[in-house]
């Protein structure tokens, strides 16, 4: 499955590596979180930054065929722990990763060890298995605005979400119970496999 359908220029280029505005962003991104930069590394991000949707480990293989499998696996897990990408499980057994990451109250810290998980939703093809973000496209986030569209308070934010359905979440299976992550997922057909 290819993630985006390509050109045979584009395909060209995209085995040819990233571009050079998606690896400078990557490079800086690295160099932020104090991330030992590697080509391989540079080149995931700079693919995971420049994609529509999120990919899969073989996605990442098919359009680096001159990494191997290893060094693509260490790089995702690299990034994915330094906050810098995140993993989403898919229903259908096979991770799919996307860059960028909310980093929410933890950022402060500074410390790539304290990046808060993904807390955010996505949208999942039923056809074609494509997996979008749902976390920052238009002027407010995807839970921003259904947050906005909720209540009409101005003061909700994802963060007060979390704690409304922390507290939800003890209020219906008892004090002690902590959730940890929010995954949102609304399955559908994308605009490619709609019409």
């Amino acid at each position: 499955m290819n993630p985006v359908p390509k050109s045979k220029s584009a395909a060209a280029h995209a085995k040819a590596g990233p571009n050079q505005h998606a690896a400078a962003l990557a490079e800086a991104q690295l160099r932020e979180v104090a991330l030992r930069i590697t080509p391989a590394r540079i080149k995931v991000l700079a693919a995971l930054l420049e994609a529509r949707c999120a990919f899969s480990h073989q996605d990442m293989q098919d359009q680096f065929v001159d990494m191997d499998r290893v060094t693509l696996y260490r790089a995702l897990d690299c990034l994915t722990d330094a906050g810098l990408a995140h993993k989403i499980a898919g229903d259908d057994r096979v991770f799919r990763y996307s860059a960028g990451t909310e980093h929410g109250d933890s950022a402060a810290h500074g410390d790539a060890a304290h990046h808060a998980q993904h807390q955010h939703g996505h949208f999942k093809c039923t056809r074609c298995a494509k997996v979008f973000c749902l976390d920052g496209s238009g002027d407010a986030g995807f839970l921003d605005s259904i947050l906005a569209l909720g209540d009409g308070h101005a003061s909700s934010t994802p963060a007060a979400l979390r704690k409304q359905l922390q507290q939800a979440l003890q209020d219906t299976l008892g004090k002690g119970f902590q959730g940890h992550e929010i995954e949102l997922t609304i399955k559908g057909w994308c605009a490619d496999c709609a019409h």
